[in-house]
């Protein structure tokens, strides 16, 4: 078992979490204040609280599909609730009963949790921390888009800065994982979800 902290912007009341889409999605959202058509309740809709981590996987807004950088403040008891009804992405042997307990942890929990490495604002791999992704189905959509979403910014202008003044590798003053701190968790919490 893994000695895992989520790292993540967040105040009394909300936690921060990164998505990117295509402008078709993400406008209607961004003046809804909510997610809305053509977003697609029935899909797997991935949040990330690392900004770097977002990055990486966006190439700073650039990549087909993902041109705008979200930001999207949550509730903190909608995302302890997603922790608390989540299953790992992978099969861990010394931590899973067996196979078919995993699998059937899969198919009955509607949040899935996915480490990956963290970077740097430089998307450069950081050894030994890693981000947590958590993939939204199901119930866990639903309570997303119509409980937990209190604000919706893009921060896509950003995100294209970080991007441009990576190869002068000079950091912009404002660098969102600056803001990001381990998040408290609950020990058993931590002890379900912090194994990778």
């Amino acid at each position: 078992m893994s000695n895992c902290v989520v790292r993540a912007s967040y105040s009394e009341q909300s936690i921060r979490v990164y998505q990117a889409y295509s402008p078709g999605i993400a406008e209607p959202a961004l003046k809804a204040g909510r997610f809305v058509s053509p977003f697609k309740m029935g899909r797997m809709t991935w949040v990330k609280p690392s900004f770097n981590w977002m990055m990486y996987r966006c190439g700073f807004g650039s990549k087909p599909d993902q041109e705008m950088v979200l930001a999207i403040d949550i509730t903190r008891e909608g995302f302890e609730w997603a922790l608390r009804h989540a299953a790992l992405s992978r099969y861990l042997p010394g931590f899973h009963a067996s196979h078919d307990n995993w699998k059937r942890e899969l198919e009955t929990k509607p949040v899935r949790i996915q480490w990956d490495p963290e970077r740097d604002w430089r998307l450069q791999p950081i050894e030994d921390i890693r981000a947590i992704q958590l993939g939204l189905s199901g119930e866990a959509v639903e309570r997303y888009v119509n409980e937990w979403i209190l604000r919706i910014e893009d921060v896509t202008p950003l995100a294209r800065a970080i991007g441009a003044a990576v190869d002068g590798g000079v950091p912009p003053p404002d660098l969102p994982c600056a803001r990001e701190r381990p998040y408290p968790l609950d020990p058993a919490l931590a002890a379900v979800i912090c194994v990778h």
